[in-house]
């Protein structure tokens, strides 16, 4: 059974910094693209990064979060810098993990980042 646990997430004040990670574990063939979306009070679930051949961005983070990733490990990171009130949200690691033949959509089990003076 494959499982992303999620780690990293917490309270912090407006312009500081945080770092999520995520790793996937279990019996699988190959993980392809890996990345992060989040959740916020009352909104649909969006987009935040993702990296599998080429790295996707959203606007609204630009500039401020980073994402990598360590194949060997089989995780992904979110740097989070210049926090603002507004990335306050639930934040979910998303892997395709194949574990055999086509891959299939994985979540990880959220974790809340807090941005609040």
């Amino acid at each position: 059974q494959v499982q992303l646990v999620e780690s990293g997430g917490g309270w912090v004040q407006p312009g500081g910094s945080l770092r999520l990670s995520c790793a996937a574990s279990g019996t699988f063939f190959r993980v392809y693209a890996m990345g992060w979306y989040r959740q916020g009070p009352g909104k649909q679930r969006e987009l935040v990064a993702l990296i599998s051949g080429d790295i996707r961005v959203a606007n609204s983070v630009k500039g401020r979060f980073t994402i990598s990733r360590d194949n060997a490990k089989n995780a992904v990171y979110l740097q989070m810098n210049s926090l603002k009130a507004e990335d306050t949200a639930v934040y979910y690691c998303n892997a395709m993990i194949s574990t055999s033949g086509a891959p299939n959509d994985y979540w990880g089990q959220g974790t809340q980042v807090t941005v609040s003076s």
